[in-house]
């Protein structure tokens, strides 16, 4: 073997040679596996199956609020349930606590015999061969619950237990979970509320304290500083229209006053009883040289005839004056003088009104004009502000459709109809033990047997110095055949391959020996 490259027929032949080696471990590990997995003590596996119920009510209706995976829920709750203050009652209900045990082990050795495996029944999900598809997942619609002790009475109870602490512990959980979240998202709708109110507070007070500043008045503003403008220009043109009549009627004034001044003092006493004097004079020269109907005659007493008049409404005046029964004149100066008095007095109302007005403007145009220079600012503020208080109200609604969905959650909840776990199969009594598995203790004797007779052949075979063969012998002496001799007994019996067949007295057993050529 050590010297050439063997054949399927050489293995074949080493199989035949130590066919004995190979079968005699290989019939009797079995049986001493099988005599062995006596030596251990029953344990039996009790089990009970938990459907994971779907939710009664669509999603559509009412969202869930526990959103955690199944398997990290399940996980959780498993800790729960093995903790000290869950596990420590029952061990005390069925005293499990014998002999020199601690209530620690007893509580360990629950751990480690309880397991907890997910099933899973869409089969979609698995490809050809039973593998699952990669990328693939499907919600598991329950779990199994085992537990393995000494005795199958033991098992059942503990695991009937430990399945119903289960169910318990996701109830509980369920419902703390959306009683807190419903809780939680109460004060944060409190809080939103609380912050929208600010919020809109601040947004009201800025809009009363930057009143005509805020977005969108900006082209009103611009609008309304161009007609104030127009409206001032026009004021002014009023304003130097009044002031020009004002002093055109006041020079207008000024010439009547003096023309009358000057016939006021024509109209004296003295200065008409000297004319009167002054005219008789003249007549009496006139009548001398002329007649009566000479023109000058005539309109020297025409003249004359009008100062005595005169003098007589001048005496008729002062007779009333000093006369208290006699009615006053009511006015000295003439109509056109009062006249021109009055449009001075209204041209003055005027340039008062509208200087009043163009102050007025001048005011209005600045309060415009400030509020189109602080426009910009005032909008930035203003964007903030108001994108703060659309924020707040965004996330006040988005809580309050999260409080009213998380209500509905737990009503459902608590009323059973959201997803939750129930018992599909109670703990079983088992009837046989589940470890040790003797079939299976057979089946690694067997292994171990063919092992074993397989190890030893390939012992006994490398240790084996025959030459049986051609090419063992070309093999050992290094140097081709030239002929070959085949075996010869006393009962030989040849073959085609150059095999005999004899029997050994001495040995008194049938013996197969190959042919030996040199």
């Amino acid at each position: 073997m050590e010297n050439r490259e063997l054949t399927v027929d050489d293995y074949l032949a080493m199989f035949r040679r130590r066919m004995k080696v190979i079968l005699i471990p290989a019939l009797l590990a079995p049986l001493a596996g099988f005599l062995v997995s006596y030596a251990f003590s029953p344990k039996y596996t009790s089990q009970s199956l938990v459907l994971v119920e779907a939710p009664k009510i669509p999603d559509a209706v009412v969202q869930q609020v526990f959103t955690e995976d199944l398997t990290q829920h399940i996980a959780t709750i498993e800790q729960q349930v093995l903790s000290p203050s869950r596990l420590r009652p029952m061990v005390d209900r069925w005293g499990l606590v014998k002999g020199s045990q601690n209530v620690d082990d007893v509580m360990e050795n629950i751990r480690l015999n309880m397991t907890i495996q997910p099933v899973i029944t869409d089969l979609s999900q698995f490809g050809a061969g039973g593998k699952k598809r990669p990328g693939q997942s499907s919600p598991v619609p329950g779990f199994s619950v085992n537990y393995t002790a000494s005795t199958a009475r033991e098992a059942q109870q503990i695991c009937t237990d430990l399945t119903s602490m289960l169910l318990e512990e996701d109830l509980k959980s369920r419902q703390d979970a959306t009683q807190g979240t419903t809780l939680f998202l109460t004060k944060q709708v409190e809080d939103a509320k609380q912050n929208l109110d600010d919020l809109d507070k601040k947004l009201a007070a800025f809009k009363n304290q930057h009143m005509g500043q805020l977005p969108g008045d900006e082209d009103n503003n611009l609008k309304i500083l161009m007609g104030l403008n127009s409206q001032l220009e026009a004021n002014t043109q009023s304003l130097n229209r009044a002031t020009q009549d004002k002093a055109y009627t006041e020079s207008m004034l000024a010439q009547q006053l003096a023309a009358w001044k000057s016939s006021q003092s024509a109209s004296n006493p003295q200065t008409l009883q000297t004319q009167l004097s002054a005219l008789q004079a003249q007549l009496i020269d006139l009548q001398g040289r002329y007649t009566e109907d000479h023109p000058d005659v005539i309109k020297t007493k025409g003249d004359i005839a009008e100062v005595k008049k005169q003098l007589a409404a001048i005496n008729d005046s002062s007779e009333q004056a000093t006369d208290p029964g006699k009615e006053k004149r009511s006015a000295t100066e003439p109509p056109e003088i009062r006249q021109l008095r009055l449009q001075i007095h209204q041209y003055q109302d005027m340039i008062t009104q509208t200087t009043r007005d163009q102050k007025r403007l001048q005011q209005e145009i600045a309060v415009y004009q400030g509020r189109v220079s602080s426009s910009p600012a005032v909008e930035g503020e203003y964007k903030a502000l108001a994108r703060d208080y659309d924020n707040a109200q965004k996330v006040y609604q988005d809580d309050l459709a999260k409080q009213s969905t998380s209500k509905m959650a737990t009503q459902a909840q608590q009323q059973q109809q959201g997803e939750q776990m129930a018992l599909l199969n109670p703990a079983n009594l088992p009837d046989s033990p589940s470890f040790p598995n003797r079939l299976l203790f057979a089946g690694g004797g067997l292994g171990a047997g063919l092992v074993l007779g397989l190890g030893l052949t390939l012992w006994l075979e490398l240790r084996d110095k025959s030459i049986r063969t051609e090419e063992d012998a070309e093999a050992a002496v290094g140097l081709p055949l030239l002929v070959s001799i085949p075996w010869v007994g006393e009962t030989a019996v040849a073959n085609g391959n150059g095999k005999g067949r004899f029997w050994s007295r001495k040995k008194g057993t049938e013996e197969t020996q190959e042919a030996t050529r040199f």
